[in-house]
Protein backbone atom coordinates (compact mmCIF):
# COMPACT_ATOMS: atom_id res chain seq x y z
CA UNK A 1 0.00 0.00 0.00
CA UNK A 2 2.83 2.62 0.44
CA UNK A 3 4.26 2.07 -2.16
CA UNK A 4 1.32 2.27 -4.29
CA UNK A 5 1.20 5.86 -2.44
CA UNK A 6 4.50 7.01 -3.18
CA UNK A 7 4.07 5.95 -6.67
CA UNK A 8 0.81 8.12 -7.15
CA UNK A 9 2.37 11.04 -5.29
CA UNK A 10 5.63 10.91 -7.56
CA UNK A 11 3.00 10.22 -10.72
CA UNK A 12 5.32 7.08 -11.78
CA UNK A 13 4.11 3.96 -12.39
CA UNK A 14 6.01 0.25 -12.60
CA UNK A 15 4.71 -0.06 -16.13
CA UNK A 16 7.00 3.66 -16.47
CA UNK A 17 10.01 1.82 -14.29
CA UNK A 18 9.75 -0.74 -16.13
CA UNK A 19 9.76 0.79 -19.53
CA UNK A 20 12.69 3.10 -18.17
CA UNK A 21 14.84 -0.08 -17.61
CA UNK A 22 14.26 -1.80 -20.96
CA UNK A 23 16.31 0.67 -22.68
CA UNK A 24 19.84 0.61 -20.98
CA UNK A 25 20.41 4.16 -22.30
CA UNK A 26 16.55 5.59 -21.51
CA UNK A 27 17.44 6.59 -18.32
CA UNK A 28 20.85 8.52 -19.08
CA UNK A 29 18.71 10.18 -22.04
CA UNK A 30 16.11 10.98 -20.17
CA UNK A 31 18.00 12.45 -17.19
CA UNK A 32 19.99 14.82 -20.13
CA UNK A 33 16.16 15.88 -21.16
CA UNK A 34 15.28 17.19 -17.74
CA UNK A 35 16.86 20.33 -17.31
CA UNK A 36 16.82 21.44 -20.65
CA UNK A 37 13.44 19.84 -21.85
CA UNK A 38 15.02 19.70 -25.49
CA UNK A 39 17.52 18.32 -26.88
CA UNK A 40 19.51 17.68 -30.47
CA UNK A 41 20.46 14.07 -31.30
CA UNK A 42 24.18 15.07 -31.56
CA UNK A 43 24.29 17.22 -28.30
CA UNK A 44 22.76 14.32 -26.36
CA UNK A 45 25.42 11.56 -28.47
CA UNK A 46 28.40 13.69 -27.29
CA UNK A 47 27.16 14.50 -23.40
CA UNK A 48 26.63 10.60 -22.49
CA UNK A 49 29.15 9.64 -25.08
CA UNK A 50 27.17 6.50 -26.32
CA UNK A 51 26.98 4.46 -29.26
CA UNK A 52 25.22 6.20 -32.27
CA UNK A 53 23.22 2.87 -33.26
CA UNK A 54 22.36 2.32 -28.92
CA UNK A 55 21.54 6.22 -28.57
CA UNK A 56 19.14 6.30 -31.83
CA UNK A 57 17.24 2.85 -30.53
CA UNK A 58 16.98 4.97 -26.94
CA UNK A 59 15.58 7.49 -28.76
CA UNK A 60 12.65 5.59 -30.67
CA UNK A 61 12.30 3.95 -27.25
CA UNK A 62 11.50 7.02 -25.12
CA UNK A 63 9.53 8.37 -28.15
CA UNK A 64 7.20 5.14 -28.28
CA UNK A 65 6.85 5.48 -24.71
CA UNK A 66 5.06 8.71 -25.24
CA UNK A 67 7.86 10.34 -23.22
CA UNK A 68 9.91 12.32 -25.82
CA UNK A 69 8.46 13.78 -29.42
CA UNK A 70 10.33 15.10 -32.30
CA UNK A 71 10.11 18.96 -32.66
CA UNK A 72 7.82 19.67 -35.20
CA UNK A 73 9.25 23.04 -36.11
CA UNK A 74 12.88 22.02 -36.26
CA UNK A 75 14.30 21.81 -39.71
CA UNK A 76 17.03 19.46 -40.98
CA UNK A 77 16.12 15.30 -40.80
CA UNK A 78 19.66 14.48 -40.12
CA UNK A 79 19.67 16.89 -37.11
CA UNK A 80 16.81 16.06 -35.64
CA UNK A 81 15.79 17.66 -32.05
CA UNK A 82 13.93 15.96 -29.51
CA UNK A 83 11.24 17.57 -26.64
CA UNK A 84 9.89 16.42 -23.38
CA UNK A 85 6.03 15.55 -23.47
CA UNK A 86 4.25 16.42 -20.63
CA UNK A 87 4.26 13.03 -19.64
CA UNK A 88 8.08 12.74 -19.79
CA UNK A 89 8.43 15.63 -17.56
CA UNK A 90 8.00 13.60 -14.25
CA UNK A 91 10.27 11.04 -15.75
CA UNK A 92 13.08 13.27 -16.84
CA UNK A 93 12.50 14.62 -13.09
CA UNK A 94 12.84 10.72 -11.45
CA UNK A 95 15.68 9.72 -14.14
CA UNK A 96 17.86 12.74 -12.98
CA UNK A 97 17.17 12.37 -9.51
CA UNK A 98 18.16 8.43 -10.16
CA UNK A 99 21.45 9.37 -11.71
CA UNK A 100 22.24 11.45 -9.15
CA UNK A 101 21.88 9.00 -6.33
CA UNK A 102 23.21 6.38 -8.63
CA UNK A 103 26.40 8.28 -8.98
CA UNK A 104 26.63 9.73 -5.85
CA UNK A 105 26.65 5.79 -4.14
CA UNK A 106 29.32 4.82 -7.22
CA UNK A 107 26.97 2.33 -9.01
CA UNK A 108 27.85 1.62 -12.48
CA UNK A 109 25.10 0.87 -14.98
CA UNK A 110 25.84 -2.77 -14.91
CA UNK A 111 24.87 -2.41 -11.20
CA UNK A 112 20.69 -1.48 -12.08
CA UNK A 113 19.67 -4.37 -15.11
CA UNK A 114 16.06 -3.93 -16.46
CA UNK A 115 14.51 -4.59 -13.40
CA UNK A 116 16.26 -3.29 -10.72
CA UNK A 117 14.68 0.02 -10.24
CA UNK A 118 10.90 -1.72 -10.81
CA UNK A 119 12.35 -4.17 -7.77
CA UNK A 120 13.03 -1.08 -5.68
CA UNK A 121 10.17 0.67 -6.13
CA UNK A 122 8.17 -2.58 -5.35
CA UNK A 123 10.08 -3.74 -2.22
CA UNK A 124 9.80 0.22 -1.07
CA UNK A 125 8.50 0.95 2.23
CA UNK A 126 8.18 -3.39 3.41
CA UNK A 127 9.84 -6.44 3.19
CA UNK A 128 8.44 -9.00 0.71
CA UNK A 129 8.54 -12.41 -0.20
CA UNK A 130 9.40 -13.47 -3.87
CA UNK A 131 5.85 -14.57 -4.69
CA UNK A 132 4.67 -11.37 -4.07
CA UNK A 133 7.41 -9.53 -5.47
CA UNK A 134 6.84 -11.72 -8.42
CA UNK A 135 2.92 -11.40 -8.92
CA UNK A 136 3.91 -7.49 -8.16
CA UNK A 137 6.36 -7.12 -11.42
CA UNK A 138 4.23 -8.84 -13.83
CA UNK A 139 5.66 -9.92 -16.13
CA UNK A 140 8.64 -10.65 -15.03
CA UNK A 141 9.85 -14.49 -14.71
CA UNK A 142 11.27 -15.95 -11.91
CA UNK A 143 14.66 -16.33 -13.09
CA UNK A 144 14.88 -12.62 -14.31
CA UNK A 145 13.31 -11.44 -10.45
CA UNK A 146 15.90 -14.54 -9.12
CA UNK A 147 18.74 -12.90 -10.98
CA UNK A 148 17.57 -9.33 -10.29
CA UNK A 149 17.55 -10.06 -6.40
CA UNK A 150 21.30 -11.53 -6.76
CA UNK A 151 22.11 -8.47 -8.76
CA UNK A 152 20.94 -6.10 -6.10
CA UNK A 153 21.48 -7.77 -2.86
CA UNK A 154 25.79 -8.00 -5.00
CA UNK A 155 25.39 -4.44 -4.82
CA UNK A 156 24.55 -3.75 -1.38
CA UNK A 157 20.76 -2.55 -2.50
CA UNK A 158 18.88 -5.85 -1.13
CA UNK A 159 18.70 -7.44 1.95
CA UNK A 160 17.29 -11.16 2.65
CA UNK A 161 16.29 -11.41 6.13
CA UNK A 162 14.93 -15.28 7.03
CA UNK A 163 12.27 -15.80 9.46
CA UNK A 164 13.87 -18.88 11.03
CA UNK A 165 10.17 -19.55 13.35
CA UNK A 166 9.06 -20.94 10.24
CA UNK A 167 9.68 -24.20 8.42
CA UNK A 168 10.87 -23.88 6.15
CA UNK A 169 12.13 -20.68 6.87
CA UNK A 170 10.52 -17.82 5.04
CA UNK A 171 12.57 -15.55 3.22
CA UNK A 172 11.90 -11.73 2.88
CA UNK A 173 13.17 -9.31 0.28
CA UNK A 174 14.32 -5.81 2.38
CA UNK A 175 15.91 -2.36 1.03
CA UNK A 176 19.10 -1.46 2.82
CA UNK A 177 20.24 1.93 3.70
CA UNK A 178 21.49 2.04 -0.27
CA UNK A 179 18.19 1.02 -1.37
CA UNK A 180 16.61 2.93 0.47
CA UNK A 181 18.39 6.38 -0.80
CA UNK A 182 17.57 4.94 -4.50
CA UNK A 183 13.73 4.36 -4.03
CA UNK A 184 13.34 7.73 -2.48
CA UNK A 185 15.18 9.62 -5.34
CA UNK A 186 13.38 7.46 -7.56
CA UNK A 187 10.11 8.03 -6.16
CA UNK A 188 10.94 11.81 -4.62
Amino acid sequence: MYINYIIRQSMLTLSDLQTMGANRWAMPLMAALDGAGEIRFAVAETRLAAPRNSLSRAFDHVVAAGWVMRNPGHGHPLRPEYLLTDAGRAIAAAAARTMAERSAQGLSPADLGRWTLPLVAGIAGEKRRFGDLLTRLAPVTPRALSLTIKQGMGASLIARDLRPASFPPLPLYGLTPRGRALAEALLA
